[in-house]
């Protein structure tokens, strides 16, 4: 006489693969809105684009100014008052009765 398996254990087999299965996609679910590219991660990435904006336009800035100076220091005609400001201040060279501005 074999020995009927009880309700509960029927009850529970048919149910494991549907309970992995709503698992898994609470997992998934939960990733992708608790994550580290889930939505909840949007405004982070949305202040980081902002601050890399703000520095890639202090870059282009700085880009600009040192092609203008690559620009008045073309050896085929540099411009004398760049020349003079480099040279007085990389010699360390003034007269004693000049007065020097400096710009920056």
């Amino acid at each position: 006489m074999r020995r009927r398996p009880s309700t509960f254990l029927v009850t529970l087999k048919r149910a494991a693969l549907p309970a992995a299965a709503l698992t898994v996609m609470a997992f998934f679910g939960i990733y992708a809105v608790a994550g580290p590219n889930g939505v909840l991660a949007l405004g982070d990435y949305k202040r980081q684009l902002v601050k890399r904006e703000r520095d890639y336009a202090l870059l282009d800035q700085r880009r600009t100014m040192l092609r203008n100076r690559v620009a008045l220091l073309d050896p085929r005609h540099a411009n004398p008052d760049m020349v003079d400001e480099l040279v007085r201040k990389e010699l360390n060279v003034a007269h004693p009765d000049e007065v020097i501005v400096p710009l920056r």
